[in-house]
Formats: structure tokens, C-alpha cells, sequence
């Protein structure tokens, strides 16, 4: 498998090399797919952005509504094992959740090792807009670390 089979770009359009970033979560459902997405979107192609989850599930359908609501669509994205990018070298490895965290496996390359301790919406109990408010609040908090991290893997590369 090549980059080009994860669907994201092999060259930034200045011709210098992307900084690659994979995010890991337990199921690939929800914070980790946010987090691509964001990065994807507001880092463009100065970025290689991938996801995967240590033991994926389905992408949760909240997940692909609030990032419909900010203007993106994941209508199409898949959930995807962290075997698949094992082997491969990133830049930044960046978990959001503890227990991806604990069973991360290392990646080749050098790259910065982050930890993101995002609380998982998919757990969220209640109501509909309960649940809705937990997806909600999970993409703000990491559509402002991400914020954060882009000045900073820029001046990096």
C-alpha cells in the first residue's frame, strides 16, 4: 500500500515535503475522524492527514454531522485499522483518547509522539441533543488544539 491508497496527498503544492500526522483513537468512529478532518481541511496541502483506531468501528453518524454543520464532508470516509499504517513513518503521532494511548504502537521515523486526552461523544448517554452536544463540544476542543498545533509543526518542517 502506498499513500496514495490512504487518499491523501504525496507533495504540498510548494513542492516540499508534507508533514505527516496520523491520529489514534480506540474505534476511529469519532474524535480521530474530526481531528483528520480538521486537519485536512485547515492545514491543506502542507499536511498528510491520516486516522485509524486500535479496534475500529463504524463512523458514528453524530461524527458526520457536526463536521456537516462546520462545512465538511465526510460523507465517504471509512473507519480504518492502526495496522495499516504501521510501518509507515509520521511525522507527529498524536492519540486522543487513553486507551489508544496505552496500546499505541510506535511508529518509525522520528516523529513526536502527542497525547490529546479527548472524553470519547460516542459514550455520551441521554437525549439526542444530549449526545449531539457531547460530538459538538469534542470537535471544538479539538478544532482549538489543532489550531494550536499548526503554527507550530509549520515552523517545525
Amino acid at each position: 500500500m502506498t499513500l496514495r491508497d490512504t487518499g491523501v496527498a504525496t507533495r504540498s503544492i510548494d513542492g516540499e515535503r508534507p508533514i505527516r500526522v496520523i491520529f489514534v483513537c480506540t474505534g476511529n468512529s469519532a474524535r480521530s475522524q474530526m481531528a483528520e478532518a480538521i486537519l485536512r481541511r485547515d492545514g491543506g496541502a502542507r499536511f498528510e492527514v491520516v486516522s485509524a483506531g486500535v479496534d475500529p468501528k463504524p463512523i458514528n453518524p453524530l461524527t458526520v454531522r457536526v463536521l456537516a454543520d462546520v462545512g465538511i464532508d465526510i460523507s465517504g470516509a471509512t473507519s480504518k485499522t492502526i495496522d495499516r499504517f504501521v510501518g509507515q513513518p509520521f511525522d507527529y503521532v498524536i492519540t486522543v483518547c487513553d486507551r489508544a494511548r496505552a496500546s499505541c504502537p510506535v511508529f518509525p521515523g522520528g516523529g513526536e509522539t502527542l497525547h490529546w486526552g479527548i472524553d470519547d461523544p460516542a459514550e455520551a448517554t441521554g437525549t439526542e441533543s444530549e449526545r449531539l452536544a457531547a460530538f459538538e463540544r469534542a470537535l471544538r476542543e479539538l478544532s482549538g488544539r489543532i489550531h494550536t498545533f499548526l503554527p507550530i509543526a509549520l515552523r517545525r518542517s
